[in-house]
């Protein structure tokens, strides 16, 4: 794979709570993670080791108690619409259609009528979307309006595009589906993009890197990079690199005894300390 400029440094990087009882909670501990400018990385983990606490520090939801987050070299202090987030839930607006939707960031920042417009038929092209333009949210199936959420946060040209479980709530056939937009949107703008999932296929079938993380404290057990070739097509989850891949994951996390760890990986796979 061709070395990019790094656009996401996360540096030694510790986060705690205080419970409601007052004791310290360490949820990530000593987190180093970097993410190339154009590339998909996926946060997989035991749920609580914190996957959507690095998220929330990456979009500036929450700050580290140590150590730094910095996008595009500068730290992360605030949220910004150079970091969208598109989480579990559309939360799209009732009242207003996709069109209206997708263009309320951009009217509410006073971005060029003619670039919004541009970019929004380039969007909902991209998303399946072009002919659900004046469709209100209760008209649209589950699927559908978390693509109008991925527009709508792609409509104000993100550096970086943050994922919470973004397709968490739907059944499996839609899912996959998502998984391809997702793909096919990545292809067309190149946005690179930050995922958190449970889900071991999902994060191994987009993904250049999966950050594979241990239970609380949070810490990064392995990455392993995927070189499979984009654009991905669905075969790939049917290829034995894939299997090895899920294998040395699912191992990883614990659901594979030791006895179960591939020897040997294909030569598409990589594991990186």
């Amino acid at each position: 794979m061709t070395r990019r400029s790094v656009l996401i440094s996360v540096d030694r990087v510790r986060k705690s709570f205080r419970t409601r009882a007052g004791t310290p909670l360490l949820a990530v501990d000593e987190i180093d993670l970097r993410v190339e400018e154009g590339e998909i990385v996926a946060l997989i983990g035991p749920s609580g080791c914190g996957k959507t606490t690095i998220l929330n520090m990456l979009a500036g939801f929450e700050q580290p108690s140590q150590g730094e987050v910095l996008v595009d070299g500068r730290a992360v202090t605030r949220p910004s619409p150079e970091r969208a987030v598109v989480f579990q839930e559309p939360a799209l607006f009732p009242w207003l259609n996709v069109k209206e939707n997708v263009l309320f960031g951009p009217k509410a920042r006073g971005m060029d009528r003619q670039a919004a417009r541009r970019r929004l038929d380039d969007l909902l092209s991209v998303m399946g979307l072009t002919e659900f333009g004046r469709a209100f949210p209760r008209e649209l199936s589950g699927g559908m309006n978390q693509r109008v959420a991925i527009a709508r946060a792609l409509i104000n040209d993100p550096k970086v595009l943050l994922l919470d479980e973004p397709f968490g709530a739907l059944d499996a056939q839609t899912r996959l589906a998502m998984q391809q937009y997702l793909l096919e949107i990545h292809r067309v703008f190149r946005t690179t993009t930050v995922l958190v999932t449970h889900d071991v296929d999902e994060a191994i079938y987009v993904s250049d890197r999966v950050v594979v993380m241990s239970a609380r404290p949070g810490r990064v057990l392995k990455t392993l990079r995927v070189d499979e070739p984009r654009p991905r097509k669905q075969q790939f989850l049917t290829q034995m690199n894939f299997a090895e891949a899920k294998r040395e994951a699912l191992t990883l996390l614990g659901y594979l005894s030791g006895d179960d760890k591939p020897t040997s990986l294909a030569a598409t796979l990589h594991i990186e300390d």
